[in-house]
């Protein structure tokens, strides 16, 4: 669910799209990999497989991230 009324805001698209964006930001617009970008998540906070796979569909979506073909992905701002 991209909002939920649960008292995890953890568990929030929003919250995990922000995560994804503040880690490529540190990446200084290079590219990252799906499963290096998972790890530095996991680093930092819990985050499941469908959740990160979800988080980065809808920053898809919004047009905040782009996917090459070798599967590296980069924000678009």
């Amino acid at each position: 669910m991209i909002v939920s009324k649960d008292t995890n805001p953890e568990k929030d698209l929003y919250y995990i799209g922000a995560r994804v964006i503040e880690v490529l930001a540190s990446r200084d617009g290079k590219e990252v990999d799906y499963v290096d970008l998972l790890s530095s998540l996991r680093s930092e906070m819990q985050i499941t497989n469908n959740l990160y796979a979800l988080s980065l569909d809808w920053l898809f979506l919004l047009g905040a991230i782009e996917l090459n073909g070798k599967g590296n992905i980069q924000k678009c701002f």
